[in-house]
């Protein structure tokens, strides 16, 4: 169970060196998960339209163009969080890419009758980005410029091989074991109990911050009981079996035990460990089966970051809280970023699962689905009324 964030903390205060051998790793994940897909799909790599995802292949050549576009063609990369995003940009290496592949400007249902260049010539410009990313590293490493647009392209690629994930969980599409962490059993849950106090959302201190973490905002608390594990499933299927709850998503019963749907093959369900691909809705409804209620988004970073026993980092967890700017937001060079999140007021999830790399495994972490989203590997846990 993840509570050691010191390679997400390592990420975020990176030297070009460190940098250089996390941006290799990120892209060896991409490449294997690329390859799981080709075996499924064929190297045209088709599938339906569906509003949860994106074509493959348009996924692949995205994140050659985000590195290219906030790296080599970025002319202001050194001054970090200073440069001007709409500052002029030579031509990339694919003359269309922008018109491709900027998730900004290309809308969701256009992804899937785009002209894009097929598998081989993809691979090619993902090999020739990040070939000349890892050369301007080295040299902007020499000359002391701020890293903030590396760590940014690491983990911006980071995301879309867990998102790679949720994919190949939809379509069935079966995935090396390598390529994530199996399920782990959790203890037995208690409640941790935390006093009144004010606590410091945001900010982590040093180095790297996504722009939704800042500025830090402080915050009184009232005391709170807190779950010290996610809701299991031994937990939570109860109301379910009751017919007080539907069945969710990837589970059925058969032959009096439950199984579950994972990466395209049915399994014995492991009731001891985390519920998971569940939405909002879902976890709020067990809450109120069961006389308890989600934690907001401060009580559960103050105890993941302050209480002993608080294990994280199974499921990404629902708040009770909406993914909003902290007062004073500033937008980051990467205008978009939060913008989808804050516009459609969607719920803030905590923690991280079994398929986020390390590096992006921080409690100070924000991520944000809509409520209804279950693909990814989400659960909860609950807070005492």
């Amino acid at each position: 169970m993840t509570t050691d964030y010191s390679i997400a903390t390592r990420a975020r205060t990176a030297n070009a060196a460190t940098l250089t051998s996390m941006l290799q790793d990120t892209r060896q994940l991409t490449l294997a998960l690329l390859d799981a897909y080709v075996q499924a799909l064929g190297p045209a790599l088709r599938i339906p339209y569906a509003p949860e995802l994106n074509p493959p292949l348009w996924e692949v050549g995205h994140v050659a163009w985000f590195q290219d576009y906030w790296l080599a063609r970025n002319p202001e990369r050194a001054r970090g969080l200073a440069a001007n995003p709409e500052c002029a940009r030579p031509p990339g290496r694919e003359a269309q890419a922008d018109g491709w592949y900027d998730s900004s400007r290309v809308a969701h249902t256009a992804r899937w009758s785009l002209p894009l260049p097929d598998l081989t010539t993809t691979c090619d410009y993902l090999a020739a980005s990040l070939q000349e990313s890892l050369a301007l590293l080295a040299d902007d490493g020499q000359r002391g410029a701020d890293p903030y647009f590396y760590q940014l392209a690491l983990f911006h690629e980071d995301m879309h091989a867990e998102a790679a994930c949720y994919m190949a969980q939809t379509l069935d599409i079966a995935l090396p074991a390598t390529l994530m962490r199996q399920a782990r059993q959790l203890p037995l849950a208690y409640d941790i109990h935390l006093a009144a106090q004010s606590w410091t959302l945001g900010g982590q201190g040093v180095g790297f911050a996504f722009d939704n973490e800042l500025p830090v905002r402080p915050q009184a608390l009232a005391r709170f009981a807190i779950d010290s594990v996610p809701v299991t499933w031994r937990r939570f299927l109860p109301p379910v079996e009751a017919g007080c709850l539907p069945c969710p998503a990837y589970l059925r019963r058969r032959d009096g035990e439950w199984q579950a749907r994972c990466y395209g093959s049915w399994q014995t369900l492991d009731l001891d460990t985390a519920a998971e691909h569940l939405t909002q809705y879902e976890a709020q409804a067990w809450c109120d089966w069961a006389g308890r209620r989600l934690p907001s988004e401060v009580e559960w970073e103050c105890a993941a970051l302050s209480a002993s026993g608080f294990h994280w980092g199974e499921v990404w967890e629902w708040t009770g809280s909406r993914f909003a700017p902290f007062p004073g937001f500033v937008a980051h060079p990467y205008r978009d970023y939060s913008r989808f999140g804050f516009d459609e007021q969607r719920p803030v999830l905590k923690g991280a699962s079994r398929a986020t790399h390390p590096r992006m495994a921080h409690p100070k972490y924000r991520n944000y689905f809509p409520a209804q989203r279950f693909d990814m590997h989400s659960g909860f846990r609950s807070c005492a009324l």
